[in-house]
């Protein structure tokens, strides 16, 4: 996959597109560009995936603060395990949120973007406080050039798969339902910082996680089972979110990760932990020796969830 920001590399190139901001890559989104890939081939064109790098709404709206399924960089890596030829990056700004479809299907995707044919994802609108529908984006289309195609419907059983469906999951602390409708289980990256090094003193010494992407969605409170990449290698881990009521940390959220059969100082280094599994959710124990005792069984749980 060509990742394209200088779209002067598209001169007299004729592409088969699709357009939208992809955040999840999840099976919907697969489901679209494996069509858009064979109508491509029938048209003997490359496939290219227009998408942004920043969530439309956030530069529409100062406040916003998006909940991301993945990091830029994330989509990037998962838009090119589809097997597209280009991915267009498109800076979304104020003017290009001011123009009508018709402007933006003339002006940018037929003269910009070299676009031939546009698959229109079968719910997607796009154009200035989207007034438009498919059938005037064909006949705009028509107008300059573009085919204007609309894809399939996809669902997953009886739940049509959507980002928001998955956000929902992830903070219900549904991390195997989640992964289901991405296609690959939710992960995290991000920097680990020095904690109040509690765990260590119950006998499980954790490492305290700073996410990189601060709009990243964190699944909801409680222990989970995940697989811990640190420096090159993979481990089983036991995860907490939550505040710690037991020890009376206040509204603090932490995110700590107890790595099962590791020792050694990993301060500053990089981690991803990867959801297979929620364990349980956050209980506040009478004492330390109840929390102590339920954290071993966690942690046998946890190992064998991971085992297998």
């Amino acid at each position: 996959m060509i990742v394209v920001r200088d779209t002067e590399i598209l001169k007299g190139k004729r592409l088969v597109a699709t357009i939208g901001f992809f955040d999840g890559v999840h099976l919907g989104h697969c489901f679209l560009i494996h069509e858009l890939k064979q109508v491509a081939e029938a048209a003997g064109l490359p496939s290219a995936v227009i998408t942004f790098p920043e969530h439309p709404r956030a530069v529409l709206h100062s406040d916003y603060q998006p909940k991301l399924l993945n990091s830029f960089e994330e989509k990037l890596k998962h838009l090119d395990s589809t097997g597209i030829d280009y991915c267009i990056v498109l800076d979304f700004t104020l003017a290009l949120s001011r123009l009508s479809a018709k402007e933006f299907i003339m002006s940018v995707l037929a003269n910009q973007l070299q676009v031939g044919t546009l698959l229109i994802g079968y719910d997607h609108r796009f154009g200035h406080n989207r007034e438009d529908g498919f059938e005037q984006y064909v006949a705009y289309g028509e107008a300059c050039g573009i085919r204007v195609v609309k894809a399939s419907q996809y669902s997953e059983g009886e739940a049509a798969v959507s980002s928001s469906e998955i956000r929902r999951l992830l903070t219900e602390c549904k991390v195997e339902e989640a992964a289901r409708l991405l296609g690959y289980p939710y992960q995290l990256k991000g920097r680990i910082v020095s904690g109040y090094k509690v765990g260590r003193k119950l006998g499980f010494p954790t490492a305290n996680i700073q996410v990189d992407e601060p709009f990243k969605i964190i699944p909801g409170i409680g222990v989970y089972a995940v697989r811990v990449y640190l420096n090159g290698l993979r481990y089983k881990g036991m995860l907490y979110i939550g505040n710690r009521p037991t020890l009376d940390n206040g509204d603090n959220i932490t995110l700590e990760v107890n790595i099962l059969n590791f020792s050694g100082d990993i301060y500053n280094n990089e981690i991803t932990v990867q959801f297979i599994n929620h364990v349980r959710g956050d209980i506040k124990f009478n004492s330390l020796d109840e929390l102590i005792a339920q954290l071993g069984r966690d942690r046998e749980t946890v190992d064998k969830i991971l085992t297998h």
